[in-house]
Order: structure tokens, then C-alpha cells, then sequence
């Protein structure tokens, strides 16, 4: 057994907390992905307008 123990009201307040603080990860890693493929189709576009 751990050293702390949650009754089950305290445990549906971790849970609650716990999914809350997923979805902020996955949308800054969304939003890198989005700030990088527009970096790159400038730079595309850059490379392809110098030519």
C-alpha cells in the first residue's frame, strides 16, 4: 500500500484533475506541429520563388 491513501471522493478529484491537464500536452505538441510545417512551407516557398 502507498503512503497516502484518497477515499473515493478524493480520487473522482484526482481524476478530474489528472484529464483536465491532458489535453493542454497534446496541443502545444499540435501547435509546434503547426508553427513547423508553416516554417517550412515558407521556406519552400522562398527556395522555389529564388530559383
Amino acid at each position: 500500500m502507498g503512503k497516502y491513501q484518497l477515499d473515493t471522493k478524493s480520487k473522482v478529484a484526482a481524476a478530474k484533475y489528472q484529464d483536465g491537464k491532458k489535453p493542454a500536452v497534446s496541443n502545444k505538441k499540435d501547435k509546434i506541429n503547426q508553427l513547423r510545417e508553416a516554417y517550412l512551407q515558407k521556406k519552400n516557398e522562398k527556395k522555389q520563388s529564388g530559383k
